[in-house]
């Protein structure tokens, strides 16, 4: 098993938990229920492709701690990639909230990070 050197385990103990920073919570929980909305819509038009990307998005974004949802924000911004996109198969109904609700996750947790050490 690594060791992780003691200021990681350090830094990591320095985080908050997410009810300590409620704009990010509530941003969070935003998102995973934009991101239930569009499962539902991947489920409903059998594109198992995107039902299977999108499976475990709505409770990462419910559950997971605040570095953890940069990175499941960041994977479902790249559904909407220039070449495959989720917006091929699934309706703007379902995608576009989604975008608008990892967007502002993204933004909320970006600017935390650059003053959470003030």
């Amino acid at each position: 098993m690594r060791q992780l050197p003691y200021t990681a385990v350090a830094e990591r103990a320095r985080l908050p938990a997410r009810h300590e920073t409620p704009e990010i919570d509530a941003a969070a929980l935003a998102a995973a229920r934009a991101a239930d909305h569009l499962l539902a819509a991947a489920v409903a038009l059998g594109s198992e492709r995107w039902t299977r990307y999108l499976a475990t998005m709505p409770d990462r974004f419910r559950d997971d701690p605040i570095p953890s949802l940069r990175a499941a924000a960041r994977a479902g911004r790249s559904a909407f990639g220039p070449k495959d996109s989720i917006r091929d198969t699934l309706p703007e109904s379902a995608t576009e909230p989604f975008l608008v609700a990892i967007d502002r996750l993204l933004k909320l947790i970006a600017r935390w990070e650059l003053h959470r050490h003030d």
